[in-house]
């Protein structure tokens, strides 16, 4: 027995989001209309961040820690402009960016945010 274990959007394959222990652990985030260029598709993928923290209780000023997977380095810089305007000031948090092949060719960005609730 889970006790105090919630998961949300629970799926055959994986959770959107599980909360234990005063902790978020939210599933890789991705666009949802992957025909955008790398700034709409890291707007939608920070939306939905936005989006389930809120349904846990949370926001986005207590993440712990962004994991960024990027297809092509080349969007680097226009993931930072989305990111820095989208970030809580005085609350960045650690962040690490890297590039993948991500499973589906027209992701751009995929992310990956663990937050205290």
């Amino acid at each position: 027995m889970n006790q105090g274990l919630r998961r949300f959007h629970v799926g055959d394959r994986l959770s959107e989001m599980t909360v234990y222990n005063g902790t978020v652990y939210l599933a890789g985030q991705v666009a949802s209309d992957a025909s955008q260029d790398i700034r709409g598709q890291t707007a939608q993928v920070l939306a939905m961040i936005d989006k389930l923290l809120a349904e846990a209780g949370t926001d986005k000023a207590h993440i712990l820690m962004c994991q960024i997977f990027i297809r092509d380095l080349a969007d680097f810089a226009a993931l930072n402009e989305v990111w820095d305007d989208w970030v809580a000031p005085g609350d960045a948090p650690p962040r690490a960016t890297v590039q993948a092949m991500l499973a589906r060719p027209e992701w751009k960005i995929e992310m990956v945010v663990t937050a205290a609730v």
